[in-house]
């Protein structure tokens, strides 16, 4: 007898310890709401599956809540700062882990990430692998 779909285990799903510690960030489903088809934490692990497997929101698992609500909780509760909270919870949470303060007093910045201006003429860096200065052509049409 088949009583609809089996939900399977991904990697990606959370432990209940992981939800146990991430259940009071996500807003709770509306007290007055007439209906919902997915619990907070399978919109959560549907999320997580995206993001941990890279796949287009359309092509989730169809065990998985389907891509759109996924995709349209993950924006709005981006811009609901939501996920901002569970980054700084957590990160929080980590730092009292290693005994060191909840909130950092200092933060390192990686200066290879930082855009450097355009450097003009002999001292644009020499590349080995294509054994030329400079800026390379355009390949011909």
């Amino acid at each position: 007898m088949f009583h609809g779909p089996i939900q399977r285990a991904y990697p990606s799903d959370l432990t209940d310890a992981q939800w146990e510690c991430l259940e009071p960030l996500i807003p709770a489903i509306k007290a007055d709401a007439a209906f919902y088809l997915h619990e907070r934490r399978a919109i959560v692990n549907g999320i997580l599956y995206v993001l941990r497997t890279g796949c287009p929101w359309r092509a989730m698992p169809h065990d998985l809540p389907n891509g759109k609500t996924a995709h349209h909780y993950f924006r709005k509760w981006q811009r609901e700062g939501v996920w901002d909270r569970v980054l700084e919870t957590l990160r929080m949470q980590m730092r009292m882990q290693e005994g060191r303060d909840p909130h950092p007093s200092a933060a390192v910045i990686d200066s290879q990430s930082i855009k450097t201006s355009a450097v003009r003429g002999p001292e644009k860096g020499f590349d080995m692998g294509k054994k030329n200065l400079g800026a390379q052509a355009a390949p011909a049409s």
